[in-house]
């Protein structure tokens, strides 16, 4: 009987070159003008399933962008997967920063530069082959069902609605991920959880109309200057949020957990070297592993207000306005942290400009205990293929669906990426490494097989 390793060798370039013909299609959920792209990369992954030997895959309709769903059930005894992924990406920009065309992949140094590379068609594609191997080889151990959506960057508005509708269609025993990362292809490791999100955006007014700076500066309010020092308040200088109530609901994590996660290897040079940066900065008294995975934060997404075009003008401007993220940590609620920001912002805005907050998306903290099943075998299946146990670890970035899919679905989510923290997610100049899209590939079949075998313990 042919291997799974024999299998995936003799279509390893068709594989990559499947996966490289699926990055060309501009999915870009944000942008409207891009509606029509969104449908055909659906139409792409639909039947990249039904090539890849699933029994049906279908595009499934919701209030945005549409869901592909697809399965392959061999029997109703054995124990079912589902496989959740998105297929939509970020916006590109800023554009000539990129290397080469976003849309136009290129293989460098044993990497795919394309947007979506690495989140997350490369690796939700990794299961895709997956499953063409297991089926082609006659070894598969569990049903899979595909969950594929096309709305996870813009917040999965529509998402909650659809897994509510089709319980049924996507009862399973276990669901997995691999929108995420790994430490390294040297030490590779688990995420046990990823963060939540609540993401605002805050407008300034204050004359009705740009001024003259000369005429009026001085005398009238400056809606920039006025929202960057309400920014600048929400940090004291040991880069702790001031925001009152911000940090009541965290989850401290216990001294044995940030003693494990410290074990990770961790080089502060080439961290710095990595991101281009000559220091680091963060939140005193932690480590720059537990900034980015177990303490809550609060960025600047964007900025703007005033003449931004080419040359000098001369201007005070009515408004100004900034698009702000908090990363959550277990036990911090997206909605009350939402409320929290809203009212924050509006309450210390001075009565010399007028201030509009909203908001624009939220997602609940995740976590996955390390003694589950689904967690035993993804942690076997990654030791099977790189011979070394994964270090069980925190995400930093957020999946707002995870929280959705446990509570209604009562299941636990398990995280298998392949990808790197420096693989410029979300930035210009995304890659995502062959080495990693492979192994990913060799290693996904193992999973399947423990967890059938975990099931019957």
């Amino acid at each position: 009987m042919e291997t799974w390793k024999d299998y995936q060798k003799k279509n390893k370039e068709r594989f990559l070159s499947e996966m490289i013909e699926l990055l060309r299609i501009p999915s870009i959920s944000a942008k409207s003008e891009h509606k029509k792209d969104m449908l055909t990369c659906a139409e792409a992954v639909k039947q990249s399933l039904l090539a890849s030997g699933a029994d049906k895959a279908e595009i499934m309709s919701t209030a945005g962008h549409p869901v592909v769903y697809g399965e392959k059930i061999i029997d109703a005894n054995k124990p079912t997967v589902l496989v959740y992924g998105h297929y939509d990406v970020q916006p590109a920009e800023p554009l000539e920063l990129w290397h080469s065309g976003p849309f136009e992949p290129v293989i460098k140094d044993g990497k795919v530069y394309a947007r979506g590379s690495a989140d997350d068609k490369g690796q939700f594609f990794m299961h895709v082959k997956a499953l063409e191997t297991m089926v082609k080889t006659n070894t598969m151990t569990t049903n899979i069902k595909f969950l594929i959506e096309g709305e996870e960057e813009v917040g999965s508005p529509n998402l909650r609605k659809f897994v509510e509708e089709n319980k049924d269609l996507l009862k399973a025993d276990v669901i997995l991920i691999s929108d995420s990362s790994m430490l390294s292809m040297e030490n590779p490791s688990l995420d046990i959880g990823v963060r939540g999100l609540s993401y605002i955006e805050v407008e300034v007014t204050g004359a009705d109309r740009d001024l003259h700076s000369g005429t009026y500066g001085g005398a009238v309010a400056n809606p920039i200057t006025v929202l960057s020092k309400m920014i600048a308040s929400c940090h004291d200088d040991n880069n702790h949020i001031t925001i009152p109530g911000f940090y009541d609901d965290v989850l401290e994590a216990s001294v044995e957990e940030r003693a494990l996660m410290n074990k990770a290897p961790y080089d502060e040079d080439e961290y710095k070297k990595e991101v281009g940066v000559k220091e680091l900065w963060g939140e005193q008294g932690y480590t720059t592993n537990e900034r980015t995975g177990i303490r809550p934060t609060l960025e600047i997404n964007g900025i703007w207000g005033g003449y931004m075009g080419e040359g000098a003008k001369t201007v005070l401007p009515s408004k100004a306005t900034a698009k702000i993220s908090a990363r959550l940590v277990p036990n911090q609620s997206s909605v009350k942290m939402t409320k929290l920001l809203l009212d924050y912002f509006k309450k210390i805005a001075p009565p010399s400009v007028a201030v509009k907050a909203f908001e624009h998306h939220g997602g609940e903290p995740y976590m996955t205990p390390i003694e589950s099943k689904g967690y035993k075998a993804a942690s076997k299946a990654v030791e099977k293929t790189f011979g070394k146990t994964p270090i069980p670890v925190r995400g930093g970035g957020s999946i707002p669906i995870c929280s959705i899919l446990e509570k209604e679905l009562g299941i636990k989510i398990i995280f298998m990426g392949f990808g790197l923290d420096s693989d410029n997610l979300h930035s210009p100049n995304e890659k995502y490494g062959i080495e990693n899209f492979y192994k990913g590939i060799e290693t996904i079949p193992y999973f399947h097989k423990y967890f059938a075998e975990e099931q019957i313990k």
